[in-house]
C-alpha cells in the first residue's frame, strides 16, 4: 500500500533540512523542452528505448505489460507490426518500479504504489519522495514528513522521483521519442536567453 504525508513531527533540524532539501526541488526538469516532452501525453517511446532509459530489460518490460504492472498508455501492443507507445511518465514509473523491486519490496506493494502513481501527474510526482520499511510504501512531500517516519524507529529506504526524473533527463534525448498522431517531437533544449537571441535574429 502506499500510506499518504505523515504529519506531527517536531520542525527538524535546520542541518537536517539543508542536507535533505534536494528531495522536494520546486523543479526537476532542466529544461523546458524535456518538460514539453513530459507533459504532452502523446509523445512517448517505443518499448526498446523505453528499457534503456528506465536501465531494465526487454524481458521486465514485456513481463510487466502483459501483466498489467506497467502498460502503456499511449499506445500498446495490438497486433503484429505496432509497438507499445510508453509516455516519459510510464518510463518513470518503470524506473521506480525497478528500484522497488530491487529493495525487496513485495509485488503485491509494488503494484499498489503504481496505482497511486498513475493517479498524480508528472510535475507532482516531481515533488514526492517514496520511503518504504520493506513492507509498506510511503509517500512523503516535506522533511517534516520524513523526519516522522523516521522517528518510528524501523529502518527505511527512499526513492526521490525527482532524483529519477534527472537521471531519465540525463539519456532520454539519446533515443527518439515518436508522436502517436504522427507529429514532429521538438526535444532540443531552449533556454529563455537562447530563445531572446533567436527571437533577436528573426527580428
Amino acid at each position: 500500500m502506499v500510506d499518504g504525508p505523515r504529519g506531527g513531527a517536531d520542525t527538524p533540524s535546520r542541518e537536517y533540512a539543508d542536507d535533505q532539501g534536494t528531495l522536494f526541488p520546486d523543479s526537476a526538469f532542466p529544461d523546458s523542452a524535456l518538460a514539453g516532452i513530459a507533459s504532452d501525453e502523446l509523445v512517448g517511446f517505443r518499448g526498446p528505448a523505453a528499457c534503456q532509459i528506465a536501465g531494465i530489460s526487454y524481458r521486465q518490460l514485456d513481463y510487466w505489460a502483459r501483466t498489467s504492472l506497467v502498460v502503456p498508455s499511449i499506445r500498446g501492443a495490438t497486433g503484429s507490426g505496432t509497438h507499445r507507445l510508453y509516455s516519459f511518465k510510464d518510463v518513470l514509473v518503470l524506473k521506480v518500479v525497478k528500484r522497488l523491486l530491487d529493495t525487496g519490496i513485495s509485488l503485491h506493494n509494488i503494484r499498489l504504489a503504481v496505482e497511486y502513481l498513475r493517479r498524480r501527474g508528472v510535475h507532482d510526482l516531481a515533488r514526492i519522495t517514496l520511503f518504504s520499511d520493506g513492507t509498506t510504501v510511503y509517500e512523503c512531500t516535506s522533511t517534516e514528513e520524513v523526519v516522522d517516519l523516521l522517528q518510528g524507529g524501523q529502518g527505511v529506504f527512499g526513492i526521490a522521483v525527482s532524483g529519477a526524473i534527472r537521471e531519465i533527463a540525463g539519456t532520454i534525448r539519446e533515443f527518439p521519442a515518436e508522436r502517436a498522431d504522427g507529429g514532429a517531437v521538438d526535444a532540443s533544449p531552449e533556454d529563455e536567453l537562447t530563445k531572446r537571441r533567436r527571437t533577436r535574429r528573426i527580428s
